[in-house]
């Protein structure tokens, strides 16, 4: 049976093939209808990812990383109502999804409510985040 780690794999890279195809599909000029299956599909895909990282907990949803996947999956449910702008508005939901994997964790974990960072305790990133902490902490003393 598939475990947390393997459906976030397989989501994402579904996810990464789905918006593939969109994005090519835009730049080539396919056809709307042919194209409205990869829409839903990158769609659906982020929305499972976002539910996978969000876990039990609605943290996810304010930190930085989870605003950012909030914000991609607007743009990308705006593109049938700005279909004339919509190869513009794909080119922007790479850029954020690019930025936004290899921003430091200090802005990926830091939530808009609590203001501040809060750590995910053994998720992705925690490793990396605890380094930021100790450093920040020298360059502090």
């Amino acid at each position: 049976m598939f475990n947390a780690r393997a459906w976030n794999i397989a989501m994402r890279t579904a996810h990464i093939a789905a918006m593939g195809v969109l994005l090519g599909g835009h730049a080539f000029d396919v056809p709307r209808e042919k194209l409205y299956v990869s829409l839903g599909l990158t769609i659906a895909t982020g929305v499972a990812l976002a539910m996978l990282e969000a876990g039990a907990s609605l943290i996810w949803f304010h930190q930085g990383r989870g605003v950012i996947t909030l914000v991609k999956l607007g743009l990308l449910c705006a593109v049938p109502w700005c279909w004339d702008d919509r190869f513009a508005i794909l080119l922007v939901v790479v850029t954020i999804a690019s930025v936004g994997a290899h921003m430091p964790a200090r802005f990926r974990y830091y939530s808009l409510v609590y203001k501040r960072v809060l750590r995910c305790h053994g998720g992705p990133g925690d490793a990396e985040l605890a380094a930021e902490t100790h450093m920040q902490e020298d360059e502090d003393a």
